[in-house]
């Protein structure tokens, strides 16, 4: 896609390629970043008996915070990544920046148990009638 405000890239939004970009960004994220990968399968896997036993707004509450915290964790890896290849000696201006966005992404990650624990809490008393 052409950048208007640079003038570099190609004419015309195609929707197909820029999906095609997602899941690619997507696939290297769950490659490369082990932590993002296992927090979506912990996502999923609250999400299925919730989608089972509870409402859907429930399910769109996990949805929300898991799509959250995986953008805070992509974006912290990405900035980690650049900062890292702009610098490769050590920098104290250059950490400073690593731990903010480490702690945005943190801050993400509190509210994302947050809600898979309120989640989990209101979950399992479907869940024990079902054990024998």
């Amino acid at each position: 896609m052409k950048n208007k405000f640079l003038g570099t890239g190609e004419r015309g939004y195609h929707p197909l390629k820029k999906f095609k970009i997602i899941l690619s960004g997507l696939r290297f994220a769950f490659i490369y970043d082990f932590s993002v990968l296992y927090k979506f399968v912990i996502s999923v896997a609250v999400l299925i008996p919730v989608l089972i036993f509870n409402d859907k707004v429930n399910a769109s509450l996990i949805i929300l915070a898991t799509g959250v915290m995986l953008a805070a964790e992509v974006f912290n890896t990405a900035i980690e990544a650049m900062c890292d290849y702009m610098e490769t000696r050590y920098n104290e201006k250059i950490l400073i920046i690593k731990d903010i966005a480490a702690a945005a992404a943190g801050i993400s990650i509190f509210a994302w148990l947050a809600v898979l624990a309120f989640e989990i809490i209101e979950l399992l008393p479907s869940l024990l009638k079902y054990i024998p």
